[in-house]
């Protein structure tokens, strides 16, 4: 199945904006993750779209669609699932949780306790579930949207690094202009546009792109400029822990998609230097005193400016 990515990417955008004003760049890096086979964290103040904007991604791909809502009292097998007696069988029998979908959309997922949440690593990771000692395989595709507010709102439980570290992106919605914000306005007056919205993209249609995307060259020098900005991470007198190789492998991943759906068939160092900090900066962990989540993108966003580039013919 032969499908140009940059089309195939306007396609997905121009359904995506006609429900979310003025995010096409999130969007994009959104859907670049799904093609990477990862998962997304949006992260941003309350009612600013994070909700909305997966669940649109969601209706514009003909797969099976689930929601948590995170609560504090939300129990590890309210995700997975769990075996219940059957009288009639007189056996037990799995009730499949949420996570037996195509995409999973975690609402609020900082608002369960670590516990809970720790119920999504064995999912995210090997996308797989172990209930009661018996291993089921998940669908594919299997992409997980997590939102969450920022970690100082009040009854939160901030995500461990074990999870972060398997979000092949962190992103941000932010605020949007006095215009956007009246095209908001101008779009919701009479109803919600995400009823309307009709599916553009079929689940062999995006394992085809996957594939694709998979394919793109990516030279030696770009590979090992990806290891210094991951290497550069670790050396920082705040950072108690750098990018791992785990983060290295996602940026290389999440630059063929975003190369695939810029209609290339190689990798430049601009693809880096626009997903360096959304794939890697909330990876980091930094000292006390350090600061929030913006120093992280600072220290990630200096370690940019100031690497040598590569100036090499990526296309061989």
């Amino acid at each position: 199945m032969e499908i140009d990515g940059k089309m195939l990417g306007e396609r997905i955008l121009n359904q995506i904006g006609q429900v979310i004003v003025g995010k096409e760049q999130t969007a994009r890096l959104l859907f670049t993750a799904l093609l990477a086979k990862g998962h997304v964290l949006l992260e941003d103040l309350p009612g600013t779209g994070k909700t909305k904007l997966a669940k649109t991604l969601a209706k514009t791909i003909a797969g099976d669609f689930a929601r948590i809502q995170f609560t504090p009292d939300l129990l590890p097998s309210d995700i997975t699932g769990l075996n219940i007696f059957d009288r009639q069988k007189n056996e037990f029998v799995l009730r499949p949780g949420p996570v037996f979908t195509n995409i999973l959309l975690a609402d609020e997922i900082n608002r369960a306790t670590p516990r809970t949440q720790a119920g999504l690593l064995e999912c995210m990771e090997e996308h797989q579930v172990t209930i009661d000692g018996e291993t089921y395989p998940l669908a594919s595709p299997f992409f997980v949207i997590a939102t969450q507010n920022p970690v100082e709102t009040a009854g939160t439980f901030p995500l461990p690094e074990a999870q972060l570290d398997r979000f092949m992106m962190k992103l941000s919605m932010g605020l949007p202009s006095r215009e956007e914000e009246i095209s908001i306005l101008d779009r919701y007056m009479d109803k919600d546009p995400l009823s309307d919205l009709s599916s553009v993209l079929t689940l062999d249609e995006l394992e085809a792109a996957a594939n694709e995307a998979e394919k793109v060259f990516v030279h030696p020098c770009i590979r090992g400029y990806i290891v210094d900005i991951a290497a550069a991470s670790r050396t920082g007198e705040q950072v108690v822990m750098g990018v791992s190789p785990r983060g290295s492998l996602a940026l290389l991943r999440c630059a063929k998609a975003y190369a695939w759906l810029d209609g290339r068939s190689y990798v430049i160092p601009d693809d880096m230097k626009a997903l360096a900090v959304p794939v890697l900066a909330h990876r980091l962990v930094l000292g006390y005193g350090a600061g929030g989540s913006g120093s992280a993108k600072m220290l990630i966003q200096g370690i940019l400016d100031t690497l040598p580039v590569p100036t090499e013919d990526f296309t061989l």
